[in-house]
């Protein structure tokens, strides 16, 4: 037994529903794919491999985050397991997105073909398997996990495992092991059924493909990230199908889960109560993940226009002061306060026709935004770096103060009687 969908209340519809809406601002900024759609999108994939990462106690900026995901040096000095953290979830990331890319996971989900704990299919089905199985999930793990040995990358736990606070004391017990592989059997019918059920929204569906995955807790270790990239493979699975614009980096809620922790686990312990309890409602946890998926939503509308202003300004800008058209998103990304480098800036720009630039070319392309008084450049040969000018961070500084205010209402209290 697994945990089961609460049922949707009237408040669940109308989260869903508004979120929907947020979406539907964004899909025409994003269907015609506009020149800054691809910088836009790195940064949030870095947003949400940074934000996934950080609640596992590994620390890095959003540029230091996306300059591993670039396979170059953080910008500052960080633990060699956070770079390594960094770069295995950037490649479970990447590999859990191309699953989802070519092939319809509704045509993965159509009669879904018995499966035994190891994977394997029975009953002779030429069905596709549905979006996550074990094999998957082993993937995943592995390249998440493999700089770390000890910690089994790619199998399941060897036995018992709880997770303990600070002090050492435990909050949660998992599972008992030899109950690990039936469990995990109920869980990817579960992810089949979701997915085919037209009820059932895909933000639920999701969520409780995360909340089961992290409470089974079938890994020695990196459970919580093998959970959160799971969701946004399902998430990214459901687009897909649906043929939605919107690219998975604009759907995961990853960014909004690192940044707000601790109400993170607070909405996985209400709902398991310190031990694996699948008789208990998953109704706190559904009502976090739909207003995170608010708040996320009207997050990214928020940064989408203010980015598409920022990449006219740094585009006017460009074209009047002789710099290439293809330095546009690197001005963007100096304007937003990250740090330029010749090879980051050889990895992210291309020619006109798609190519890689050369080094001579880089070298040029950043010494023209110097003399264009966009740059400032530091230091010297290997150790140059570029910051941004005042004239560019005041260009930024004007469209941050022009933005809308932030709205962090929660719509399960705001739809709560008034008493008086």
């Amino acid at each position: 037994m697994i945990y089961e969908v609460p049922g949707m209340t009237a408040i669940d519809a109308a989260v869903a529903d508004e979120v929907e809406q947020l979406r539907e601002q964004l899909r025409p900024y994003l269907r015609m794919r506009r020149r800054w759609y691809g910088t836009l999108r790195r940064a949030q994939f870095a947003r949400a491999v940074q934000g996934s990462n950080s609640i596992e106690g590994y620390h890095a900026s959003i540029e230091d985050a996306a300059a591993v995901i670039d396979h170059d040096e953080p910008i500052a000095e960080i633990a060699q397991d956070t770079v390594s953290a960094v770069a295995g979830y950037r490649d479970a990331m990447t590999y859990a997105l191309q699953l989802t890319a070519g092939v319809s996971p509704r045509d993965r989900l159509r009669d879904p073909p018995t499966r035994d704990a190891a994977g394997p299919e029975s009953g002779g089905s030429s069905s596709p398997p549905p979006p996550v199985d074990l094999s998957t999930l082993r993937s995943l793990h592995f390249m998440m996990i493999k700089h770390d040995l000890a910690h089994n990358p790619g199998q399941l736990r060897p036995g018992a495992i709880w997770v303990a606070d600070a002090d050492g004391e435990s909050v949660y017990d998992a599972p008992e092991r030899h109950v690990i592989e039936a469990l995990l059997v109920e869980f990817f019918g579960q992810c089949a059924e979701l997915f085919a059920d037209d009820t059932v929204p895909t933000m639920v569906a999701a969520a409780m493909a995360h909340l089961n995955l992290v409470l089974i807790h079938p890994f020695s270790d990196g459970n919580g990230r093998m959970a959160r990239c799971v969701q946004t493979l399902l998430l990214a699975a459901a687009a897909q199908r649906d043929h939605d614009p919107l690219a998975p980096e604009f759907l995961s809620i990853e960014e909004y889960l690192g940044r707000n922790t601790l109400n993170y686990y607070a909405a996985l312990s209400a709902v398991a109560d310190g031990r694996w309890s699948p008789q208990r409602s998953a109704r706190p946890w559904i009502e976090f993940c739909l207003t995170a998926h608010l708040r996320q939503a009207r997050t990214v509308l928020r940064r989408v226009l203010d980015f598409e202003t920022l990449w006219d300004a740094c585009s006017q800008l460009a074209h009047t002061r002789g710099v290439p058209e293809r330095a546009v998103g690197t001005l963007c990304d100096a304007a937003r306060g990250w740090t330029v480098r010749r090879s980051l800036y050889r990895t992210r720009a291309e020619t006109k026709d798609g190519e890689p630039i050369s080094d001579g070319m880089a070298s040029r392309d950043l010494q023209s935004m110097v003399r264009a008084g966009l740059l400032i450049a530091l230091g010297d040969k290997r150790g140059r770096r570029y910051r941004p000018s005042a004239e560019l961070d005041d260009i930024w500084q004007q469209i941050r103060g022009m933005r809308l205010a932030r709205d962090d209402t929660d719509p399960y209290q705001a739809a709560q009687p008034q008493l008086f």
